[in-house]
């Protein structure tokens, strides 16, 4: 994408979603763009961002979710096709936040992590690499030691980010 292919209403929910923050429109271009399949917001979104997520061609859902004190809360993913939404939302449903191996795959998958960087991480999260520091920051994943699918999506990452950063 480049700005060019930026359509006024593009530009416009863009906007309305940099405003309320730079992650959420940088994840909704990512998505668009097809990098990640889903992507998932976990804090409160009133209608106009949902509205400015459907306005640039994604679908969304709410998933309802809790926490371990058994408090509920309402996330919104959002993604292009809607068979991985339903199989999101199937899975984690009224179910507890937790990080187990299962959810982390399944995550992985549905978010377009590499699978050897979802494996090492269940294996042991945070372990040493040597993907630069400048890329990781804009990264949702972990990469793996000797990583070779994370620099191709690095380049992708790198110039969502940038045009994400006109907009939040």
């Amino acid at each position: 994408m480049t700005q060019t292919e930026l359509g006024p209403t593009d530009r416009a929910s863009l906007e309305v979603l940099g405003s309320i923050d730079f992650e959420l429109v940088y994840l909704a271009l990512l998505t668009r763009e097809g990098v990640k399949p889903v992507s998932r917001w976990e804090k409160q979104l009133d209608e106009s961002g949902i509205r400015a997520l459907r306005q640039i061609g994604l679908r969304t859902r709410q998933v309802r979710r809790t926490v371990r004190t058994g408090k509920a809360f309402a996330e919104t993913i959002f993604g292009l096709a809607p068979a991985y939404l339903e199989v999101y939302a199937q899975h984690f449903e009224g179910r507890p936040v937790d990080k187990s191996a299962e959810t982390v795959r399944i995550e992985g998958f549905l978010f377009g992590y590499p699978p050897c960087c979802v494996a090492q991480y269940i294996k042991r999260a945070y372990a040493p690499n040597e993907f630069p520091t400048h890329r990781r920051e804009i990264l949702f994943h972990w990469a793996c030691k000797g990583c070779i699918l994370t620099p191709l999506l690095a380049g992708h990452y790198e110039r969502i980010h940038q045009i994400a950063r006109q907009f939040g």
